[in-house]
């Protein structure tokens, strides 16, 4: 998406994919057990990665022809649980997130959540995830409709862990996230 020259051209952006290195976990200290992806932790301690990646974000954001009111997040996977931690604990950097196959503790999304709700979200997930449980993205889908935030959750039936796959290729995709501002 990001590398196709007329999307290139329609949609100028600094883009940054990040990668933990192998023994780093993203958003958490230690490694997470897979059955409990979808009641993550109320409030985990600040990694290095969220940190670093704050930074980064911080940085390309003040760059002279970078729109700080047009930053959005997103993530597959840990990133996409990354995503949302993103947003829980720094609210006021991001116009949109779209977190895939991701998932956070609902309550994560309340605590500032007149900040949390001025984020629109795209939420995806497909239903056979065994990866990361559908019910994560569900739940915070649930969180984010209670405190009033703009956020659409687009399921894919049948679909496993690679929900990425449908969710880049939804013919809006660009367009939904690059109309999105603060």
């Amino acid at each position: 998406q990001f590398l196709n020259p007329v999307n290139r051209e329609n949609y100028p952006a600094y883009v940054l994919f990040p990668q933990c290195p192998e023994e780093q976990f993203g958003v958490f200290n230690k490694p997470l057990n897979p059955d409990e992806s979808y009641s993550m932790q109320l409030n985990p301690s600040l990694s290095n990665m969220m940190q670093i990646l704050k930074e980064l974000i911080g940085h390309y954001a003040s760059l002279p022809d970078a729109d700080p009111k047009r930053i959005y997040i997103m993530g597959i996977s840990m990133g996409g649980m990354s995503t949302f931690e993103m947003v829980a604990r720094y609210p006021q950097m991001f116009a949109a997130a779209i977190p895939i196959c991701g998932s956070v503790n609902p309550e994560r999304l309340k605590q500032q959540k007149e900040l949390v709700k001025k984020v629109k979200f795209r939420i995806y997930h497909g239903d056979a995830d065994k990866s990361v449980p559908v019910e994560g993205s569900r739940n915070a889908y649930k969180a984010l409709k209670e405190i009033g935030a703009k956020v659409e959750y687009i399921e894919f039936p049948g679909c496993t862990h690679n929900s990425w796959n449908p969710a880049f290729n939804r013919p809006d995709f660009m367009k939904w996230l690059f109309k999105q501002k603060r």
